[in-house]
C-alpha cells in the first residue's frame, strides 16, 4: 500500500473511540493498529552468533520508503493520542507554566551590556543591548558548570532587565527561519567590545554554525565555522585571533588557533594530537594569561591535565595523564585548585603549585568526607564548597587552609549553589521540586536574608509532599528516589504514577523545579524520580557500579524503584508510567523488555536502543558514549551488552506496555535510527493491544530546547502527557 493510502486509512479509523470503556479488568481498548512494516531478512554474525536485524532498511533515513513510513507513524501516533479535552488542557496549561519571559544575565562589552530575551507569547530568544551604566565592572559567576577556570572580582548586580522595556535588537533569531527552528547564542565578546562571536544552532541539533559580529557595523565578518562541532570558541586578548574546539567524528577534538582574516586550513592546531573521537578536550587561561590549562576528558570515564607555561615558552607539560579519575582544575591566588575523586570517591580538594607540578608536590586542602563533593568557589577568602547529601545539596565553608569555618544553611531537598555578590555578602540560590529558582543575598555578618530574585509561576505547592524513600535493589543496594504527591494521596494503588531515571555519565538527578511534574500533580498523579546507579549522586564508585559489566545494575535498580511503589500502595502495574531521554531512554527500553508486566506507559525520548551496532553509526557525534556502555565490537563486551540492549531483547509475542518513541533526524548524538527500528520492531511483536507510537520530527535534535520554538515545546509535551494521561486513565480537572 502507497504511503498515501495508508495515511488516507488510518484517517478514515478516526471516528473509532480510542478511549472505548472496557467491558473487564484489564482488557485494553480498542486501538486500531500500526502501519505495516515491511520485515527483511538481515542477520549479522558478532563474534560467532547470529544477530537478526529486520528492519535495517529503516537506517536509511534518507529513503523515499523510510520516509513515506515515516509520514504514516505520525499519522497513527495522532490518531492513537487524538485531541481529547485532556490534551487541549495540557497545552492551555503548559503555555500557562512554560511561556513566560526568559531573560538571560547582561554581559557587559565596550559601551553596552548584551543579553537574550525570549518575551512571553515569541518562540526563540533575540540577542538585544543597552548603554552599560557608568559604573564599570563584569559579574562572572563561578562554579563547575561554568568550568571552574580563573576567578574575577565581581562587582553588584546589574540593573534588573525589564521584559516590557524598547531595547536595541542585535540579532533577532525570528528572521533567521519561517519555521522558528533557528536560533543564535553569545559566545564571546573582544575585549574592547567591538566584535562578537555568537553561535546559530537549527533545529537542536549538537552542530553549530561560529559567527563574527561588527558590533558598530551590524554586519557579520568573513571568518566564519561552518556547520559542527565546536566548544571553547574565545577571543585572543587584541582580537587579531581566536582560538576554538573543533571536534571531529573521524579524528577527534582538536584546540586550534584561527588568525582573523586567514585561510582556516591554515590554522594552528595548539593542543589534541593523538586523542580520538571519544574524547574532549578543553582550555583555559590562568594566572593572568602566564598559563595555559589543558584538561582530557575520555568520555566520563577519566579526566587528564596538562599545562603550559607561556611566559617560560615551554612545552606543554602532563600533570597527569595515566590515572583513573576526574579533575576539575580552576586557578586561584597563584595556585591550581582541582576536585578530585584521585584515590577519594567522594571527592577532594588538591593545590598544585605549578612551579613544581610534580605529584608529590601536590597538597590536599580539603579530604574526602562522607558525601559527595560537586564543586567550589572562593569567596572572601574562604573556599565555599557544594555537596550533595543523600542527593539534596549542603554548603559548607573552609578557611583557605581547609580548616573548618561553618556552612550556609540550605534547607532538605533542594539543589542549591553560592556566588559572590560584593563585598561581604554572598548570593545562595535554590530550586526544589516545588520552588522555581529563588536567589537570596546573605549578608555574611549578620546572616540576614533578603530575596534578590525570584522566579514566579502561577502554582501553589499548598497540600504537596516531597518525600525520599529508598527501594532494595536486586543485589541488596539501597537506591533513594524522591516522590511527590499531595498529601490526601489515598495508598489504594491507583494513583497514576509517572516514574522517571537517567543512571548513567555521572549525572545526579538532584531536585529541581518540572512544569511537567506541576502538570501531573494537577492531574492527580504522583511524580517520582529515581536515582539509580550510573549518575554520581554517590560519587565515582556510585558511578562505575552503573557503567559497562554493571550497566544491568541500573536496570535492576529502576525496576526496584518501580516495585516498590507498587508494594508500597502508590499505584499498580495498570497505573504506572516510566519516562526517560538520551541515556534514560536505554533505561525506560532496557526496563520495558526486562519487565513488560510491571508498566502500563512508557515514554521513551531520543533514545540509545540498539547498543550493538552503536560502533558502525556513521552520523553518531557520541563516541564517547562507547566508554559508558562498551563497545560491541569487543567480545568481552558484546557479551554483555546483548543480554540488555533493548532492540534485541524484543520477544515476539510478548504482550508489551504502551510505549510513546519520539526522536527526529536532527539528531547526531543518539542515532534516531533506533528509535524508527525499536518503534517498528514492538509493534510487531506486541500482544497487548496497546498502542506503540513513534512521534517524529524533521527539525528535532538532542540539544533539545536549544532550537525549538517555545510553541513547538509546549505541544510536544502536551502530546506526551495526554499519551500517558489516556494510557493511565488521568484525566483534565474540572475548573
Amino acid at each position: 500500500m502507497s504511503a498515501m493510502r495508508n495515511v488516507a486509512a488510518l484517517s478514515a479509523l478516526a471516528a473509532i473511540s480510542l478511549v472505548a470503556a472496557t467491558t473487564a479488568i484489564g482488557c485494553a481498548p480498542a486501538y486500531p493498529p500500526p502501519p505495516d512494516t515491511r520485515i527483511e531478512e538481515v542477520v549479522d554474525v558478532m563474534h560467532g552468533v547470529e544477530i537478526p536485524d529486520p528492519f535495517r532498511w529503516l537506517e536509511d533515513r534518507d529513503g523515499s520508503e523510510t520516509r513515506a513510513w515515516l509520514d504514516e507513524q505520525n499519522a497513527y501516533a495522532e490518531l492513537v493520542v487524538g485531541q481529547t479535552p485532556t490534551r487541549t488542557w495540557l497545552e492551555n496549561r503548559l503555555t500557562e507554566l512554560m511561556d513566560r519571559d526568559d531573560i538571560g544575565s547582561p554581559r557587559k562589552a565596550g559601551e553596552y551590556e548584551y543579553f537574550t530575551m525570549r518575551r512571553k507569547g515569541e518562540d526563540l530568544p533575540i540577542i538585544y543591548r543597552r548603554p552599560a551604566p557608568e559604573e564599570e565592572g563584569e559579574e562572572r559567576t563561578e562554579g563547575e558548570g561554568q568550568g571552574e577556570g580563573e576567578g574575577e572580582e565581581g562587582e553588584d548586580e546589574p540593573e534588573p532587565i525589564d521584559p516590557e522595556a524598547e531595547y536595541e535588537i542585535v540579532i533577532d533569531s525570528h528572521l533567521m527561519d519561517p519555521g522558528h527552528t533557528t536560533r543564535v547564542s553569545i559566545v564571546d565578546f573582544s575585549k574592547d567590545g567591538k566584535l562578537m562571536i555568537y553561535n546559530i544552532r537549527d533545529g537542536g541539533q549538537d552542530e553549530v554554525q561560529i559567527r563574527i559580529r561588527d558590533l558598530e557595523s551590524g554586519e557579520d565578518l568573513s571568518d566564519a565555522l561552518p556547520n559542527a562541532l565546536y566548544g571553547n570558541v574565545s577571543f585572543n586578548d587584541d582580537a587579531t585571533g581566536f582560538t576554538y574546539t573543533a571536534r571531529s567524528r573521524q579524528i577527534g577534538p582538536r584546540i586550534k588557533y584561527h588568525e582573523m582574516g586567514a585561510d582556516f586550513a591554515d590554522d594552528e592546531v595548539v593542543f589534541g594530537e593523538g586523542y580520538g573521537p571519544e574524547t574532549f578536550v578543553g582550555m583555559s587561561e590562568a594566572g593572568e594569561g602566564r598559563y595555559r590549562i589543558f584538561t582530557v576528558s575520555h568520555g566520563w570515564a577519566r579526566t587528564e591535565m596538562h599545562f603550559q607555561d607561556l611566559d617560560r615558552g615551554g612545552p606543554i607539560q602532563p600533570l597527569v595523564d595515566d590515572a583513573h579519575a576526574h579533575f576539575y582544575p580552576r586557578f586561584h591566588d597563584g595556585l591550581l585548585y582541582v576536585r578530585t575523586d584521585l584515590d577519594a570517591s567522594n571527592g577532594r580538594l588538591l593545590t598544585i603549585d605549578l612551579e613544581t607540578p610534580e605529584r608529590e608536590s601536590w597538597r590536599e586542602i580539603i579530604p574526602e568526607g562522607e558525601d559527595m563533593m560537586e564543586g567550589f568557589t572562593f569567596i572572601d577568602d574562604k573556599i565555599y564548597v557544594s555537596y550533595l547529601h543523600d542527593v539534596s545539596s549542603q554548603i559548607r565553608v573552609f578557611e583557605m587552609d581547609g580548616t573548618a569555618a561553618g556552612e550556609v544553611e540550605v534547607p532538605p531537598f533542594h539543589t542549591a549553589s553560592v556566588r559572590e555578590a560584593g563585598e561581604g555578602k554572598v548570593a545562595l540560590t535554590l530550586r526544589s521540586f516545588l520552588q522555581p529558582e529563588i536567589t537570596y543575598e546573605i549578608d555574611l555578618e549578620t546572616g540576614a536574608r533578603t530575596v534578590d530574585d525570584e522566579e514566579e509561576i502561577d502554582f501553589d505547592p499548598t497540600g504537596i509532599v516531597v518525600e525520599q524513600v529508598w527501594a532494595t535493589s536486586k543485589d541488596g543496594t539501597r537506591v533513594p528516589m524522591y516522590v511527590v504527591h499531595h498529601e490526601d494521596v489515598e495508598m489504594n494503588g491507583q494513583n497514576p504514577t509517572w516514574l522517571s531515571g537517567y543512571g548513567g555519565f555521572y549525572a545526579s538527578r538532584r531536585p529541581g523545579f518540572s512544569t511537567t511534574a506541576v502538570v501531573w500533580l494537577e492531574l492527580g498523579g504522583v511524580y517520582v524520580v529515581a536515582n539509580m546507579r550510573g549518575g554520581g549522586e554517590y560519587g565515582e564508585d556510585w558511578h562505575r557500579g552503573g557503567m559497562l559489566s554493571n550497566k544491568q545494575h541500573v536496570f535492576d535498580d529502576f525496576i526496584a524503584a518501580a516495585e516498590w511503589l507498587i508494594e508500597a500502595g502508590y499505584t499498580s502495574p495498570d497505573k504506572l508510567a516510566i519516562q526517560g531521554t538520551s541515556n534514560g531512554g536505554l533505561l525506560v527500553g532496557a526496563a520495558l523488555t526486562q519487565r513488560p508486566d510491571l508498566f502500563r506507559a512508557v515514554l521513551c525520548g531520543f533514545p540509545d536502543v540498539d547498543i550493538l551496532r552503536f560502533p558502525h553509526y556513521t552520523r553518531n557525534n557520541n563516541a564517547p558514549a562507547l566508554l559508558e556502555y562498551g563497545n560491541a565490537e569487543v567480545k568481552e563486551e558484546f557479551e554483555f551488552i546483548r543480554t540488555w540492549s533493548p532492540y534485541q531483547n524484543v520477544v515476539d509475542g510478548t504482550p508489551y506496555p504502551a510505549v510513546m518513541f519520539s526522536t527526529g533526524d536532527l539528531d547526531t548524538r543518539v542515532p534516531p535510527l533506533g528509535a524508527r527500528k525499536m518503534t517498528a520492531r514492538l509493534q510487531r511483536a506486541t500482544t497487548s493491544g496497546y498502542p506503540v507510537i513513534l512521534r517524529y520530527h524533521p527539525k528535532a535534535g538532542h540539544a533539545g530546547s536549544r532550537g525549538v520554538p517555545m510553541s513547538r515545546r509546549i505541544e510536544d509535551t502536551a502530546m506526551e502527557m495526554a499519551f500517558v494521561a489516556q494510557q493511565l486513565g488521568a484525566e483534565a480537572p474540572s475548573r
